[in-house]
C-alpha cells in the first residue's frame, strides 16, 4: 500500500512539472545505474520546483528526502512528509536524530537527494555550501552523484506562469564518485575539502554565471578541462 501511495504521488508531482516545464535531462542514466544500492544526489538548489525533481529523477520508493522544519505549519507538507515517508529537519540545531535515520536508510540502500547549499539561493548562483552531505557520503560510503539544475529559479518561473507559458529547464547529471572515509583527526579540514569538491562536482555541470562562489575554484577549471 505504501508503494502504491508513493507511486501515485510520484505521478502526480511529475505531471505538474511537466505542465509547468519544458524539461531537458542529460545523463540521467547515471542514476538509474545506481537502481538498487545507497546512493547521495546532490544538486544546487534554485528555487522551490528543485526538490519535485527528485521525484522526475528517482522513482525508487525508498528515495530519502528532508523538509524543513519551517513547513510543518502547513497540512499540505505534514502529509506529503507523512505519505512519502520523508523526513523532517531542524535546519538551525544540530539534528542527530535525523542524521541517524538518513545514515540508517543508506546503510539499507536507499538513494537520498539533497542540497548541500541547505537552503535556496538568494542570488540564483552557487552559494557556500555546508558540510552535511559530505559527511553522510564519508560515514556511509555511498556514492555522490551531482545534479546541476537551472531555470528553476522562482522568479523565472513565476515570471513565466503570468504569460502562460512553461519554463524552460536543464537537469544535468554528472558522474557518481565516492569520498574517502571519514578519518578520527582533522575531521573539519576533511569535511571542507569535501564538501568544496561536491560543489566543484556541481559547478562544473552548471553555465558559468550560476557557478557563484565556486567559479574560480582551480577544482572546477580541472574538472571542466576534464569535460572538454
Amino acid at each position: 500500500m505504501k508503494a502504491l501511495k508513493f507511486h501515485f504521488v510520484r505521478s502526480i508531482i511529475v505531471l505538474g512539472l511537466r505542465l509547468l516545464t519544458s524539461t531537458k535531462l542529460h545523463n540521467l542514466d547515471n542514476i538509474n545505474q545506481q537502481e538498487g544500492g545507497k546512493a547521495i544526489v546532490a544538486a544546487n538548489h534554485l528555487g522551490m520546483l528543485d526538490a519535485a525533481y527528485a521525484f522526475r529523477m528517482v522513482s525508487r520508493t525508498d528515495l530519502i528526502m528532508v523538509v524543513a522544519e519551517k513547513y510543518r505549519k502547513y497540512g499540505f507538507f505534514r502529509w506529503l512528509v507523512k505519505t512519502l515517508n520523508l523526513l523532517w529537519l531542524e535546519r538551525f540545531e544540530a539534528d542527530f536524530g535525523t542524521l541517524k535515520e538518513t545514515l540508517r536508510r543508506l546503510d539499507r540502500g536507499g538513494i537520498l537527494f539533497i542540497a548541500p547549499e541547505g537552503t535556496r539561493s538568494k542570488t540564483e548562483a552557487l552559494q557556500q555550501a555546508k558540510p552535511g552531505v559530505a559527511y553522510l557520503a564519508a560515514k556511509s560510503g555511498a556514492p555522490v552523484i551531482p545534479v546541476a539544475l537551472w531555470g528553476t529559479e522562482d522568479r523565472a518561473v513565476r515570471e513565466n506562469l503570468k504569460r502562460y507559458k512553461r519554463s524552460p529547464v536543464v537537469l544535468s547529471v554528472g558522474k557518481p564518485f565516492t569520498l574517502p572515509p571519514l578519518p578520527r583527526e582533522n575531521r573539519a579540514e576533511f569535511l571542507e575539502a569535501q564538501t568544496d569538491e561536491i560543489m566543484a562536482q556541481i559547478a562544473a555541470l552548471l553555465p558559468e554565471k550560476y557557478r557563484g562562489v565556486y567559479t574560480h575554484s582551480p577544482r572546477v577549471a580541472e574538472l571542466l578541462k576534464e569535460n572538454n
